[in-house]
Order: C-alpha cells, then structure tokens, then sequence
C-alpha cells in the first residue's frame, strides 16, 4: 500500500531513494531527453495525471510532496520548463486547486509537504491564494520548504 504521493514527481531531483516503495509518483508529462549540458532528463511517473484533478480517493495517502512547477516566463522548450515545468497566467487558480486537492487525498492529521521557488512568483503571493497556513519552514533562501497538516477527523 502506497502512503507517500509525489504530486508533481518531475525526474524526482529532490529524492534520495528515487523508487520509494512506499511512494506514488504523479505529473502530467513523461519526458527523455538530453539537457544542454549532456545530463538525462527523464520524467517517468507512475501516473499519468494533473495535480488539479487526482484520480484517487479521499483521504488516500499519510504524506503528500506538492512541488508544482514556479516559472512562469520561460520558453516552452527550454530546458528550465523540460526540468520544471511552466506555470501560464492562470496559476493562481491552479495552485489553489492543487492545493485543495493534495488536501482532498490526505488522510485526517496528514502532512503536505510544499516546495516553491520563488525566482518570478514571491511565496507571499502563492499563500495569498491558498486557503491553508503552513506550520512551519524555511523562508531565508529562495526555495521555500513549508510544511502543512491537514486537520483531523
């Protein structure tokens, strides 16, 4: 039984054990390909799915890493949206229901865990468009780690 979902795995950069056992891996592409620097992209998820309609039941999994694509002023084949992705002028709408449905697929005291960078979009700007307050995280570097619960029954 799964009880990790990776929402937005990518080629999985963060993870030490690539192919957790306990783990789904989820986004919306499936990608190979060489970088400009010769490095292998590969984007393999389990599923095949969008983080703002997940094919899973309510209260499914104990831990959710949502880690959405945060650029969104890059070219569609550069190797910056190959590697993270690309947000369009309707994020906002679009991390609010990400974030609705991470929390949807959480079991009672279930932790999200978030990753955004905020290169073009500040982190203030992405929790004034969510509906949840992170427990705790960092917030001295460019990349925000926040950690969230979801409340229990």
């Amino acid at each position: 039984m799964e009880k990790i979902l990776d929402a937005c795995c990518g080629s999985r950069m963060f993870w030490f054990d690539k192919e957790h056992k306990d783990t789904v891996y989820m986004d919306n592409r499936e990608l190979s390909d060489v970088l400009c620097d010769g490095r292998t992209l590969n984007v393999k998820p389990d599923i095949l799915a969008d983080f703002r309609d997940m094919p899973f039941e309510d209260e499914s999994f104990y831990m959710v890493v949502f880690d959405p694509p945060h650029l969104e002023k890059i070219g569609d084949n550069s190797w910056m949206a190959k590697k993270y992705g690309k947000l369009n002028e309707l994020w906002p709408f679009d991390i609010k229901q990400g974030f609705h449905e991470c929390m949807r697929v959480l079991k009672p005291n279930g932790t999200l865990i978030f990753k955004w960078n905020e290169d073009q979009i500040k982190l203030s700007e992405v929790l004034d468009v969510i509906d949840y307050k992170p427990l705790f995280g960092n917030r001295k570097s460019k990349t925000h780690w926040l950690v969230f619960m979801k409340e229990g029954a």
